[in-house]
């Protein structure tokens, strides 16, 4: 596997960004603030979008990441009964006997703990992320099969700093920052995931929350 070169194409070619790409994300919801996200792109323009429409909240078994006119891009589906937390990423409205895209789960059950994802299809894809969400402080990480210990970032969650202030935002307003060539609305999935496993409480940062990044 060539681990210098990151081009992935999971949900959409046009989401692939030729070069460094800092995506805003914001919390927010239609009806009850800090429910749902949305997503602009660095001129300011609206790419992604989660709405919540309730104050319910208990983690959801559910999310459909939409673009901006309201087309759903994923569907992320909580797989019942799992101990490590197990996610399934679909292709638009998934469909009976549609396959995942892509699974999400906790490397442990018990302790501080990697996300290992897996990407389906003709080439399968591994990554991993490691950090602390609640503290928007995490690393996507592509790895390399034959070789676990090699690691190529390719996207970040960190605070946004205000740049006429150079004052850090609150967590609810947050940078991704994608690697080019790394699909923006598969690394949107993966923050709805994370929202939903450790949420905003940094109190949990001990054995609920992700391994520290290196």
């Amino acid at each position: 596997m060539n681990m210098d070169k990151v081009v992935m194409i999971i949900v959409d070619e046009k989401f692939c960004f030729p070069e460094e790409t800092l995506l805003t994300v914001r919390k927010t919801s239609v009806f009850f603030p800090g429910d749902g996200f949305i997503v602009y792109d660095p001129q300011g323009v609206l790419l992604f979008r989660f709405d919540s429409y309730g104050p319910d909240s208990k983690p959801k078994d559910e999310l459909v990441l939409m673009d901006s006119s309201g087309k759903c891009l994923l569907t992320l589906l909580r797989k019942k009964p799992s101990l490590y937390q197990r996610w399934e990423g679909y292709r638009g409205d998934k469909a009976d006997h549609q396959s995942s895209i892509f699974s999400v789960s906790r490397s442990s059950i018990i302790g501080r703990s990697r996300l290992m994802i897996e990407v389906h299809g003709d080439v399968s894809e591994e990554y991993q992320i490691e950090g602390s969400f609640p503290r928007r402080c995490c690393t996507v990480y592509k790895t390399c099969v034959e070789n676990a210990s090699r690691k190529l970032p390719v996207a970040r969650i960190k605070r946004k700093v205000d740049p006429s202030t150079c004052v850090m935002l609150g967590k609810d307003v947050f940078l991704l920052c994608l690697e080019p060539g790394f699909d923006s609305a598969f690394a949107m999935g993966l923050v709805l995931i994370l929202d939903q496993m450790y949420g905003d409480d940094a109190k949990q940062a001990g054995p609920t929350s992700l391994e520290d990044s290196s």
